[in-house]
């Protein structure tokens, strides 16, 4: 099975170079993506390919239900490096309907580390519980939670001090709210994006 994925990795990079020759000099040469994507791990959400763009062209950081949590060392790091440093312009948080991180965490089922991982969905639901409550079915609930959770993201990422710091000195970023259809392969804009202090704080979620 690894012989496979490294034959496939060898016919990639032969069909990369027949295209465009220079393609992996130009990688090695420097990284400046104008986009940071925080999305779910999910195997079938792979970020480069959804947004048709090349390597170098979008740094990516991915973790179960595309969660931006405040304590989270792994996500600030990226989300600093990100910001300070390649100075992306953009900040896409991309969340899938059909999550199963959004699922098991109001499924009531008991999955060990995971269930605090998770407890931030577990929030947003309670905190919209009514208007999920009042929608038709359990997918409808499923799939609004998915958007409501990136929202919620949204305004984590927006509240950052890295993020507030970068508008502070007049750096141009914004912060935008997706969900991917993996039954379509469409993004749904959700129209939450955030470009400056006055935009986070006025984001309900």
């Amino acid at each position: 099975m690894l012989e496979d994925l490294k034959a496939n990795n060898r016919r990639w990079a032969d069909k990369k170079t027949s295209v465009d020759p220079s393609f992996f000099k130009r990688l090695v040469g420097q990284q400046a993506p104008e986009y940071l994507w925080i999305g779910c791990s999910d195997s079938r959400v792979p970020a480069n390919e959804i947004i048709d763009l090349d390597p170098g062209e979008v740094f990516v950081h991915r973790n179960i239900a595309n969660l931006a949590p405040p304590q989270d060392a792994n996500y600030l790091s990226v989300l600093q490096f990100a910001v300070d440093v390649l100075k992306v312009k953009h900040i896409l948080v991309v969340g899938h309907y059909g999550c199963g991180g959004v699922a098991a965490a109001v499924d009531g089922k008991r999955l060990g580390l995971i269930d605090h991982w998770l407890h931030p969905i577990r929030e947003v639901h309670a905190n919209h519980k009514c208007e999920l409550d009042g929608l038709p079915d359990e997918r409808a609930r499923w799939d609004r939670l998915v958007e409501l959770n990136v929202i919620r993201q949204v305004k984590n990422v927006a509240s950052d001090v890295f993020v507030q710091d970068a508008w502070a000195r007049g750096q141009d970023l914004c912060v935008h709210g997706w969900v991917y259809s993996i039954a379509n392969g469409l993004i749904t804009d959700l129209n939450v994006s955030v470009s400056g202090v006055e935009a986070a704080e006025a984001l309900t979620t």
